[in-house]
């Protein structure tokens, strides 16, 4: 752990390979990820997707936030033996991103998994995914909102007694809600923190790290009064 009173906190990137913004490859990163670390009291730090600096991230960092985007883990990565049509990879982000975040599990970093981050964290920890929630539980709710992303979507449960619970000290919180997955089954060990009121798992934790979250939901909104309590509770496990 660094003495300086601002943790560094690498935040992954979003990227493309060529079009919109740019003819050449290019990343992204919403402006509200940083800004609501930055609220918390860390310092936002990009990464670029280079396995050769995981080992040179990891040394400098305080913690990791591993981000979302429109794109999917490879249903290979754990064990499933067919893919659904509406699977989009984006296989060279996530290789790299889950060296990184299997480099910071590996040291006890505390890491912050939003959304397609909460998905990839379960796999590392040995979880599974629903590859498509609408064909897959029919019923469910619009986990893909119509409404814009800035408002809420639907309320989740927050489960007693878990560190989530803790940090946002609430039984219910109104989100946001840009997935067409979710976790199946979460891994040994990590516990089930949030459902959605049809049953969808939104979030997960592993209670034998100094802070390993993951949530479905885009905190970064600061939607309902318990997302910047995330980010704050993020920035103080870096100070232990």
């Amino acid at each position: 752990m660094r003495s300086d009173p601002l943790p560094l906190i690498g935040v992954t990137l979003d990227a493309e390979t060529s079009g919109g913004y740019s003819a050449f490859p290019w990343y992204a990163l919403r402006a509200n990820y940083a800004g609501a670390i930055a609220a918390a009291g860390g310092v936002p730090v990009a990464l670029a997707h280079d396995r050769a600096l995981v080992e040179p991230y990891l040394a400098r960092l305080d913690a990791l936030v591993i981000t979302g985007g429109a794109f999917d883990i490879d249903p290979a990565l754990y064990g499933a033996a067919a893919r659904h049509p509406s699977v989009v990879l984006k296989a060279a982000r996530t290789d790299f991103e889950l060296a990184l975040l299997r480099g910071a599990l590996a040291r006890d970093l505390p890491v912050l998994g939003i959304c397609g981050g909460e998905q990839l964290l379960a796999v590392a920890l040995g979880g599974t995914l629903i590859q498509d929630i609408a064909t897959e539980q029919p019923g469910a709710l619009a986990h893909e909102q119509p409404n814009p992303r800035d408002q809420p979507g639907h309320a989740v449960e927050i489960v007693a007694g878990t560190r989530l619970a803790g940090l946002v000290g609430a039984a219910r919180m109104q989100v946001n809600s840009s997935h067409h997955q979710a976790v199946r089954a979460a891994g040994p060990g990590v516990v089930v923190n949030a459902r959605a009121p049809d049953g969808v798992i939104e979030g997960i934790e592993d209670p034998a790290r100094r802070f390993c979250l993951g949530v479905q939901w885009h905190p970064e909104f600061a939607i309902d009064p318990g997302d910047a309590r995330i980010f704050t509770g993020l920035v103080a496990a870096c100070r232990r």
